[in-house]
């Protein structure tokens, strides 16, 4: 059957281009430098992060969707459950999307670039969600509204400390208020759906279905995020899959035009007044250089030689 193309995994001839690891790790590293360091920059002030917080937190009550709440409760009780949700959080949203990124590229590079191209476009859109409405996460909120921040709880159990998910010592280096849209639910949706298309097995599949689904109960269950945010972060995915197709064409007509501007020179080619020659240097056409007007000239003082001579000489050489 052919190969449908859709949005986000779409196969062109363009993108059957192959690619290279050296230009392609610089650029996610690249991407995710500004992520990074966006996150940083739009602390935003405490106060704001909290309203915003409680607003989203009171929307989800009079909806009666406030399912952060039981979730919380159940993980900070049972540390069965509390504990591997920690690390869940703290670390397959730095592994899990980087080996599909490269399982992809190794294995399915008529449909990476597009993938890759939606996950990133997704990303800036998360961090200009970050930029405009920072939030206070449900851990950080007041004790009174009933949240316990579970990784503070259970740190002893791993490399956190009690600020975030970064290792001791180094929360400071992130932004506590980056928690609209959830970026770990919307990246955990991108591996799902990249596991579920092109997993090619049915286990594959299940863990598609299932890895972003245990995702958002998680960030609810640690109490850091909403279920808004989640669902931010579901819609954020959806708008970088229709933006993608647009980025690629962006990027490819960018790269067009540096192309044409740049200067090719081929190899043993003449330019209208001069060639290239040995050494660097350039003669006008029809023009000889040194070497070869000496050894014309040295042919041409030469004294003839008779055909029998000729013979003589070829014979000798054969000797």
């Amino acid at each position: 059957m052919p190969q449908t193309e859709t949005p986000g995994t779409e196969v062109s001839p363009r993108a059957r281009i192959r690619l290279r690891w050296w230009t392609e790790l610089p650029l996610i590293m690249l991407v995710y430098a500004c992520y990074s360091a966006g996150r940083l920059l739009a602390r935003g002030d405490v106060s704001s992060a909290v309203d915003h917080g409680l607003a989203i937190l009171r929307a989800e009550q009079f909806l009666h969707i406030n399912a952060e709440h039981p979730l919380n409760r159940l993980f900070t009780r049972e540390a069965w459950l509390g504990v591997p949700a920690d690390f869940w959080y703290a670390s397959l949203h730095y592994l899990v999307t980087p080996a599909i990124l490269i399982w992809l590229f190794r294995t399915r590079q008529e449909i990476y670039r597009a993938a890759r191209t939606w996950l990133m476009t997704s990303t800036f859109i998360g961090l200009i969600g970050f930029t405009l409405l920072p939030t206070c996460p449900p851990r950080l909120l007041a004790g009174g509204h009933g949240f316990v921040d579970t990784m503070a709880q259970y740190s002893s159990y791993g490399w956190w400390g009690a600020e975030a998910s970064a290792p001791r010592g180094m929360g400071g280096m992130t932004n506590q208020y980056a928690a609209m849209p959830s970026l770990h639910v919307g990246w955990a949706l991108w591996c799902g759906v990249m596991l579920w298309r092109h997993g090619g097995s049915r286990p594959a599949k299940a863990l598609g279905v299932a890895y972003p689904l245990l995702t958002a109960l998680v960030v609810m269950g640690t109490a850091n995020h909403y279920l808004l945010d989640a669902v931010a972060g579901v819609a954020v995915m959806g708008v970088g899959l229709l933006l993608a197709p647009y980025v690629t064409r962006a990027a490819e007509l960018v790269t067009a035009r540096a192309t044409a501007s740049a200067p090719v020179v081929a190899a043993g080619s003449r330019d209208a007044g001069s060639a290239v020659v040995s050494g660097g240097c350039q003669t006008s056409p029809g023009e000889r250089i040194p070497r070869q007007r000496e050894s014309r000239l040295a042919s041409a003082a030469e004294p003839d030689v008779s055909p029998t001579d000729a013979g003589e000489g070829a014979a000798a050489a054969a000797r």
